[in-house]
């Protein structure tokens, strides 16, 4: 009866487990990296492109192991690889945390001038030939552009900006952020969007020559 009643028990556990597992995907929660660990953390890919810095480092902050990301005019992306794992049908809300601590200065994204953001979250489907086809959505902290603002990078034209958080009035505080990355696809692009490939993170300033500071906590596509 015991050796029954554990199996039950058992099968109830994972059945519960899956069931929790289906309903939200993590993409990074930061768990499994040593705090005081430096640059590109393991999973994550850098960037191609330009003189990144990646002033990264894994920290505990208010309590909770984050990433730490500083920028002194530079920009630093680093992306991690979601192809096959986020089903927007099923999961289309991306959630994360995420605090700003220091704002280039006069940024804006949508000036090609001054393209530079303290925090940023991108979401990409790769097309071919992905630098002039690919569709990328990038929610960002702002230094001037309004909350709400949706507009095209002057510089990358595959890049479409969802301001999410605008000017220094909650710096310095952790925010929870949710947007439903399905329905803005279709508001941006007019169809319904495939699974994504790819996360990436950055921050930058070198637009501006100035400094960004921020943290960047755990990101999870969830069902709504």
């Amino acid at each position: 009866m015991r050796t029954a009643r554990f199996l039950v028990s058992a099968v109830l556990v994972l059945l519960a487990v899956t069931a929790w597992a289906a309903e939200r995907v993590v993409v990074e929660d930061w768990l499994k990296h040593p705090v005081g660990a430096k640059g590109i953390p393991p999973g994550w890919k850098g960037q191609n492109w330009g003189s990144p810095g990646y002033d990264f480092a894994v920290v505990e902050n208010d309590g909770h192991k984050v990433l730490h990301l500083k920028s002194r005019d530079d920009g630093s992306t680093i992306s991690k690889e979601i192809k096959g794992k986020v089903n927007l049908k099923e999961t289309p809300i991306l959630e994360w945390k995420w605090k700003a601590v220091a704002l280039p200065r006069g940024g804006d994204s949508c000036s090609k001038a001054t393209d530079d953001q303290a925090a940023q979250i991108y979401v990409t489907w790769p097309r071919f030939p992905e630098q002039l086809r690919s569709r990328i959505i990038g929610y960002v902290w702002d230094t001037t552009a309004p909350a709400g603002t949706i507009c095209q990078s002057e510089k990358t034209g595959t890049v479409t900006y969802v301001v999410v958080r605008s000017g220094p009035a909650d710096l310095g505080k952790w925010i929870t952020e949710q947007r439903n990355v399905r329905d803005d696809f279709k508001k941006i692009y007019g169809e319904e969007p495939e699974n994504p490939a790819a996360v990436s993170i950055s921050i930058d300033s070198n637009d501006t020559h100035s400094t960004a500071e921020a943290f960047m906590g755990p990101i999870v596509f969830r069902k709504p």
